[in-house]
């Protein structure tokens, strides 16, 4: 879906007066392949390039040097910017800056709408996306109505209503309480495990990455890691060089183990670490002992 090659972004640095006063290297020869149907987290600290690599994968921005294929499809080619945008969605942290309309189902109909999309396929388009992110119970309100949470699944129905086969979001729920956080993330989940779709999640947030089939770490305009979440979250001293944190349960689990408890290290869950300490407990017969005590 996604094909990456030494890909260098450099954006030009201007005085007070607008004249370009040098560069400075955003992103700094990367390579990454994304496989269709995959469920992709890119994590980062502020000014790591993972947001400008994200503008990257529908043709936003162009590379200063290397390549990116979206599809098929040579982003640096004009020519092919219209299909790419198509094919390769965007969601933004500001869900306010992607709603329009004063209702929602017209809202979601926009897009298909501006594409020549017929009237008939608009409405059967706006009534599939809205139930995929569970909005279609208010397709008949005012966005202004709506929280956080349910004007970005509102965004995303309107990018899925385009019918892409990715969609990139770029910290969508930056902005967001830790409910509205949630709800985002299932309708992502949902889009990507019921209708094959590509999602490509850029996040802070660790635990909105625990899910992902693959994770890369961005630092400094690099790609620093690559793997499973399993893989990237049991190095927990390498992420902390990296200044990013793990799931906290995963923290724990970590620190259980500096303590001495054999225990695995790549627990992301307070279930796997629930099952961990059982299976650890039953295993030592004065530990089993203790447990049936408490």
């Amino acid at each position: 879906m996604i094909k990456i090659s030494k890909l260098i972004h450099d954006y030009i640095k201007r005085d007070d007066e607008g004249n370009a006063a040098g560069t400075v290297r955003a992103i700094d020869g990367v390579d990454l392949q994304v496989e269709p149907g995959m469920f992709i987290a890119v994590l980062g600290h502020n000014g790591s390039g993972k947001s400008t690599l994200a503008k990257h994968l529908n043709a936003l921005l162009f590379p200063t040097e290397g390549e990116v294929w979206v599809d098929g499809l040579d982003t640096r080619e004009e020519k092919n910017l219209w299909e790419i945008r198509r094919e390769a969605g965007m969601v933004f942290q500001n869900p306010d800056n992607q709603i329009i309309a004063q209702v929602v189902e017209e809202d979601v109909g926009f897009g298909p709408e501006n594409i020549g999309v017929p009237t008939q396929e608009i409405w059967k388009r706006v009534e599939e996306s809205l139930k995929a992110v569970g909005m279609y119970e208010y397709r008949k309100k005012s966005p202004n109505r709506l929280s956080g949470g349910q004007k970005q699944r509102v965004s995303i129905a309107g990018v899925i209503a385009m019918e892409p086969k990715c969609i990139i979001m770029d910290e969508p729920t930056a902005m967001l309480d830790p409910n509205g956080r949630k709800e985002v993330i299932k309708a992502a989940m949902k889009l990507n495990r019921e209708k094959g779709i590509t999602v490509i999640l850029i996040t802070h947030y660790m635990e909105e990455a625990i899910n992902a089939d693959k994770i890369f770490v961005m630092d400094k305009g690099k790609l620093a890691m690559q793997g499973t979440p399993k893989e990237i979250f049991s190095q927990v001293e390498k992420m902390k060089e990296l200044n990013l944190d793990v799931p906290e349960v995963t923290l724990l689990a970590h620190e259980l183990r500096k303590g001495g408890l054999d225990i695995p290290a790549d627990i992301l869950t307070k279930e796997e670490l629930a099952d961990a300490l059982l299976g650890k407990a039953q295993s030592d017969p004065a530990g089993g002992s203790n447990g049936d005590q408490s």
